[in-house]
C-alpha cells in the first residue's frame, strides 16, 4: 500500500477511534448475540495475543497482558467503533493446566470457532521464534474441516529470521482455509501492523 491508499486511511480511522470492553464468556452458554462481524484472535499461550490486540488499538491495557501463561480463560469482546468485534481468546496447549482444566478451554475456544455464524476471520498468531507447533498445526486442519476462514499471523518479528516467514507462507499454502497472505508484526516494535488494521477494517460493518 501506499501513502493516500483508501484501505489505509479507512484502517488508520477505524482504529484510532473508541474500542471498549463488552463481553467476557466463560462458556459457550455465555457467548453474547451475535450482532457484529467478528475478528478471532486464537494462538498458543503467551504467543502475544493481548499484546497485539493493545498495539493495533493504540491503548496500553485494552486487553489484559499476563506473564504467566494460561492465565486467561474466557472469551473477551471488544466492540471497535460499533463496526467490527475484536474477540480475544484463551490460550491453547498451555502445558501446566491441569487436564480437565486444559480440556474445558480447548472445548470452549473450538466451540466458539467453529460455531459463530458472524466470525469473519480468525487471526491465528504464531511466535516468530518458534513457527509453526504441532498444535498449530491441530488447530489449522480443524479450521480447516469447519471451513473457517483464518490467516497465519507472526508475532514477535522483532526477533524474525526472513526464513521462518517463508516456512510459514508455504504451510499456509497446504490449507484450503488459511487467507494467502502471512502477516507479520512485532506489538513490541509497532511493526507490520497497519496492513494487518487494513485487513480487518476490510470485514468491518459498513
Amino acid at each position: 500500500m501506499t501513502a493516500g491508499d483508501p484501505s489505509e486511511e479507512a484502517a488508520r480511522k477505524l482504529f484510532a477511534g473508541e474500542c471498549r470492553f463488552v463481553w467476557g464468556a466463560a462458556s459457550v452458554e455465555g457467548l453474547p448475540p451475535a450482532s457484529l462481524p467478528e475478528a478471532a484472535f486464537v494462538g498458543r499461550s503467551n504467543v502475544g495475543k493481548s499484546s497485539l490486540i493493545n498495539a493495533l488499538t493504540g491503548r496500553k491495557a485494552l486487553a489484559r497482558v499476563s506473564q504467566t501463561p494460561g492465565r486467561t480463560r474466557e472469551i473477551n469482546f471488544f466492540d471497535l467503533g460499533g463496526r467490527l468485534m475484536l474477540v480475544d481468546l484463551p490460550g491453547y496447549g498451555y502445558a501446566k493446566a491441569s487436564k480437565e482444566l486444559a480440556a474445558e478451554w480447548q472445548n470452549l475456544i473450538f466451540s466458539y470457532l467453529s460455531g459463530r455464524a458472524n466470525l469473519k476471520r480468525v487471526i491465528l498468531l504464531l511466535d516468530a521464534r518458534r513457527g509453526v507447533m504441532e498444535i498449530d498445526l491441530a488447530v489449522m486442519e480443524l479450521l480447516d474441516r469447519a471451513a473457517v476462514s483464518y490467516c497465519l499471523t507472526l508475532t514477535k518479528t522483532d526477533t524474525l529470521a526472513s526464513p521462518a516467514l517463508e516456512t510459514v507462507e508455504a504451510e499456509a499454502r497446504r490449507h484450503t482455509a488459511a487467507y494467502p497472505e502471512v502477516f507479520a508484526t512485532s506489538a513490541h516494535k509497532a511493526a507490520g501492523l497497519m496492513a494487518l488494521k487494513s485487513h480487518l477494517t476490510a470485514l468491518a460493518a459498513p
